[in-house]
């Protein structure tokens, strides 16, 4: 018999709230099947007549259900998962958490390449630490799509930039998942000199091969922290060489779109922000499929920016606006000129609002870092405090741990506000909420 999964919490109105099944139950089995994790689960319980085992107080309980197909058993189980995390084998040259300082709360350091939370969360693997199990699986329950951290096609170079032997020839399988119709994402974090120029060039031609199921590949800069003692030398890209970055990408979206009618490949935001130019237009992002990786997120707040804007001024709201409000925005240096093209033009149109944007410097972790995503709320409280900060400062939603309040260093959005003697709040990233809680709306 094996091990069961507890039950946390049984929604109500739900099938197991009618059959009377109590948290602390613990799932020993459905039908003739032991549940290894939450996919088994979700498979098991797809069927609309089945026998769900329970364990209560030692005593075996059988349930016979009968259901919709798919309809939900309304089970939440203490482990979300329904199994462990796999950590990660890798010793990648380029690992953001190997650059993380000492102290911080222990699920920082936490490096997973777990399969499962490609489907669940959309995280990336490597693919080293899956098994011909673990494959098998992914075709019989049809999980697409699956995330891929690839780097490079280059089996030999693969496995010095993941410090993993077996992380080159993992690469096959790639067959069997597009073998499998299962479709794939890929990430490649650009490291300069080593798998830039024409190694990515061979990279990208590797993976054109796998189109249709490859539906797309994000190519990001190494994020590099000052807590670099002791790793593998790395340099930061300029002006020029995020150019060139640019312009590999470019060329072979042209050759995917006139060839498969997709563009395929995409460079992240940093790197167009990095060489002054202009973000592609909406079309090119081929549908946002990259957003997770930054890729896109400054054309699509831009977008859904403007419109909003537009909105606003055809229904009145911009001159019904009576009250002069003075509110500050902290962001990412990343990310400061676009919202302040944004933040002018609804100051020019309300007449009635003035709102500072101020990007705040990573000193926490460097310099280089200058995504709004790893603002600290030390370095929030030490470039604001004591400045005119009119009734409110609004901080990006992505500083925050989902479903809390919480920054990086666990430092508090209510720690900040007494530190700084305002309200703060944070605001949603994207551009229809970001203009109506800059004019005051929801």
């Amino acid at each position: 018999m094996g091990k069961g999964h507890r039950i946390k919490s049984v929604n109500k109105g739900s099938i197991a709230d009618s059959l009377g099944i109590l948290p602390g139950d613990i799932v020993i089995k459905i039908d003739d099947s032991e549940i290894e994790d939450i996919f088994d689960y979700q498979f098991l319980t797809l069927t609309d007549n089945l026998v769900l085992t329970v364990l209560r107080d030692d005593e075996e309980w059988e349930y016979e259900i009968e259901k919709g197909e798919n309809e939900d058993l309304g089970l939440v189980f203490e482990n979300g998962m329904m199994d462990n995390y796999r950590r990660c084998s890798n010793n990648c040259i380029f690992c953001f958490i190997d650059q993380m300082p000492p102290g911080m709360r222990e699920t920082l350091y936490f490096k997973d390449d777990d399969s499962r939370l490609s489907f669940l969360q959309g995280n990336y693997i490597t693919l080293t630490n899956l098994s011909e199990k673990d494959l098998n699986r992914i075709r019989t329950y049809n999980l697409s799509p699956v995330n891929i951290s690839i780097h490079t096609m280059n089996p030999e170079l693969r496995c010095r930039m993941l410090g993993n032997r077996f992380s080159g020839s993992s690469l096959k399988k790639l067959d069997f998942l597009a073998e499998s119709g299962i479709e794939m994402n890929g990430q490649i974090v650009l490291c300069k000199g080593i798998n830039d120029g024409k190694e990515l060039e061979f990279t990208i031609q590797e993976l054109m091969k796998y189109i249709p199921h490859f539906r797309s590949v994000s190519v990001v800069p190494v994020g590099l922290t000052k807590f670099r003692n002791g790793l593998y030398p790395m340099k930061t890209y300029g002006k020029e060489d995020s150019g060139e970055v640019i312009d590999i990408i470019e060329k072979y979206q042209r050759i995917c779109f006139e060839k498969y009618g997709i563009h395929f490949v995409h460079a992240s935001d940093e790197w167009y922000i990095n060489a002054g130019r202009e973000f592609p237009e909406e079309e090119r992002y081929d549908g946002y499929l990259q957003l997770d990786n930054g890729v896109g997120m400054m054309r699509s707040f831009l977008t859904e920016a403007s419109e909003q804007i537009e909105k606003r001024k055809k229904d009145g709201t911009f001159s019904s606006l009576k009250n002069h409000r003075k509110i500050t925005l902290a962001t990412g240096k990343l990310a400061f000129s676009s919202i302040c093209s944004i933040v002018n033009l609804i100051c020019r149109e309300s007449g009635m609002l003035e709102i500072n944007v101020i990007p705040i410097r990573n000193d926490f972790f460097g310099p280089t870092i200058t995504v709004s995503g790893l603002i600290t709320g030390q370095d929030i409280i030490a470039q604001l405090k004591g400045l005119d900060l009119g009734e409110e400062v609004r901080l990006p939603e992505n500083c925050v741990r989902a479903g809390t309040e919480i920054l990086l260093d666990d430092i508090t959005v209510s720690d900040i506000s007494r530190a700084l003697q305002v309200k703060v709040v944070t605001i949603k990233s994207n551009g229809y909420d970001f203009v109506d809680s800059c004019i005051g709306i929801g």
